[in-house]
């Protein structure tokens, strides 16, 4: 026994072998970050270059890039996939919070609109073939390549924790999320000055897009005919043009994951079954509501959709109409941000009587969906604090300065307070967690199915759903009817209150997304700060407060789930 006692120190300093690993993951990151950075850096350059007539960067130029950056993608992800097949030791983990199956499936979704818009843009780009350059044609079609590849790829490598070539799958994966981030940055250019170049002639501004529609300098370089005359090239045109929005998702959709499959590189898990598991047994929805929030939410989906045709019309006819088209769209928000506060904060005050233990164990992406909630809200809130000073301070003070200044006041609230739900609801544990009133000091399992009448009758030890019975399934069955949660009314005020916010939330971001722009309709922030710089605010921050409310959708159904 003498001789034993020694040995075991000597069985634990294999442990230590992951050191040398940890210690380069940090190097590895920095080596990907700094790869990103500098790449994201150059696109950015050229994009936002293109996006102005007195700058020498054409769009054929952004074109090239975007198309070469797509190629690479492809080619590593490619790459990765022969790499897993063949070397199936090299993930020896997956994470089960990474990927959920509404975050694939908005992917997909997203990716098959996407390969519609690329279909637009290239029969778009091939009616006036003449007077452009070829790579205008390649670039929808190498995009619709990349999306096909890269959605089948992040749709089975979502939850890969992979363990081989490690630096050079963080520099892969940051450069596809660069890419992504590149085409997002393209689209939104894009799609915001196409926006405000429709509003720009009631202000006489003169700085228009060159990134998508360059036919004025096309046709006086080459002598063609450029001009979107037909009927089918102006249906291309409008087509490619309304599915931006879908395309913007998606990319940032694919950044998302592609950002937590690099933070999983290398990661090492106890079991496939680490901490909480919020992976629950599929549910069918509407359970365990009173439906009274789906429903309502259902509603306010319907009336916004008829509220944002009515804007979209009355703000394109005469200008006396606008006016009223104004005072409808924000009634209908301030109604809609008001019950979305009062229930998201409804919701929190049930959080604190919810017994469940809070989830503390390391997920890349809870932190990542708590970071990005908490940092695509500030571009709402920009917007929200300028029209509140521009209102106070300004003139004239009437009915449509009172509606915009509690329009931003509510807009203010109702993130607050859905941020503080949903971040809440996410760091909370299944509902079996519940923490036990009394841990014993000793533990029972080695009394479970020995004397069950004297177990029962120990103090520190109550009856459980186990302990009912000898069974042939044995212990597998005692622990689903552990974890099986009661039906509560806090958890069916719960799941009512995120199946209200969820369609809420998708109509805010319809109405913005699909062409409602009441920052420029209504002339008192216009007035105030002058056009070129309340455009620059819009534009910079608006596609942050249109990212914030798909994503508050997407972490909306895993509260859901999780309730």
């Amino acid at each position: 026994m003498s001789e034993e006692l020694p040995t075991r120190p000597k069985e634990s300093p294999p442990a230590p072998r992951a050191g040398p690993r940890e210690v380069w993951k940090k190097g590895g990151r920095l080596l990907s970050v700094l790869l990103a950075v500098n790449v994201l850096l150059l696109a950015c350059t050229l994009i936002s270059g293109g996006a102005f007539n007195k700058v020498a960067v054409y769009d054929t130029d952004v074109f090239a890039l975007l198309t070469t950056m797509m190629l690479l993608a492809v080619l590593w992800i490619l790459f990765y996939l022969l790499r897993t097949v063949r070397s199936p030791d090299a993930v020896p983990y997956r994470d089960s919070h990474a990927g959920p199956i509404w975050l694939r499936g908005g992917l997909v979704l997203f990716g098959i609109c996407t390969l519609v818009m690329d279909v637009f843009k290239t029969g778009y780009y091939s009616s006036f073939f003449e007077c452009q350059s070829a790579i205008k044609i390649l670039h929808p079609l190498t995009q619709a390549v990349f999306v096909v590849v890269q959605t089948y790829f992040l749709w089975v490598s979502a939850k890969d924790c992979i363990h081989s070539h490690l630096d050079l799958t963080r520099c892969g994966l940051m450069f596809t999320l660069t890419t992504n981030l590149a085409i997002w940055m393209a689209a939104v250019v894009d799609e915001s000055v196409h926006q405000a170049h429709s509003h720009s002639a009631s202000y006489g501004n003169a700085s228009y897009s060159r990134l998508a529609l360059d036919l004025e300098r096309a046709g006086s370089q080459v002598g063609g005919d450029c001009s979107c005359n037909t009927a089918v090239c102006q249906v291309f045109q409008q087509g490619y043009f309304y599915l931006y929005p879908f395309n913007i998702e998606y990319s940032l959709f694919a950044s998302t994951m592609l950002y937590v499959m690099w933070k999983n590189v290398g990661r090492l898990l106890a079991s496939s079954t680490h901490g909480h598991s919020h992976t629950p047994a599929p549910v069918s929805l509407f359970r365990e509501t009173f439906f009274a929030g789906p429903v309502l939410g259902l509603m306010l989906f319907v009336v916004g959709l008829a509220v944002f045709i009515i804007y979209e019309v009355q703000v394109s006819e005469e200008k006396g109409r606008t006016q009223q088209a104004l005072v409808i769209y924000y009634s209908f928000s301030i109604v809609c941000l008001g019950l979305m506060t009062l229930v998201s904060l409804s919701g929190s005050v049930i959080y604190r009587f919810d017994r469940r233990a809070m989830d503390h164990h390391k997920n890349p992406t809870r932190t990542l969906d708590v970071a990005l909630l908490m940092g695509a809200a500030l571009g709402q809130y920009a917007i929200s604090y300028y029209s509140i000073v521009a209102v106070v301070v300004g003139t004239p003070r009437d009915l449509l300065a009172a509606l915009n200044l509690a329009h931003a006041l509510l807009t203010i609230a109702q993130h607050t307070f859905q941020n503080v739900f949903i971040i809440e609801s996410l760091h909370r544990g299944p509902p079996g967690a519940e923490p036990p009133p009394a841990s014993p000091k000793e533990p029972c399992h080695g009394l479970t199915f020995t004397n069950l009448d004297a177990l029962h009758a120990l103090p520190a030890c109550p009856p459980t759903p186990r302990l009912v019975g000898p069974s042939p399934a044995g212990p597998q069955e005692a622990v689903h009817s552990i974890v099986a949660p009661r039906s509560h009314w806090r958890r069916r005020c719960l799941k009512d209150i995120s199946l209200f916010l969820l369609p809420c939330n998708v109509i805010l971001w319809i109405m913005p997304a699909f062409g409602a722009r009441p920052h420029f309709s209504n002339t008192v922030e216009v007035d105030f700060y002058g056009y070129s710089l309340w455009a620059a605010i819009v534009n910079i921050c608006l596609p942050f407060g249109i990212f914030y409310r798909m994503h508050a959708v997407s972490s909306l159904l895993e509260v859901y789930v999780l309730s």
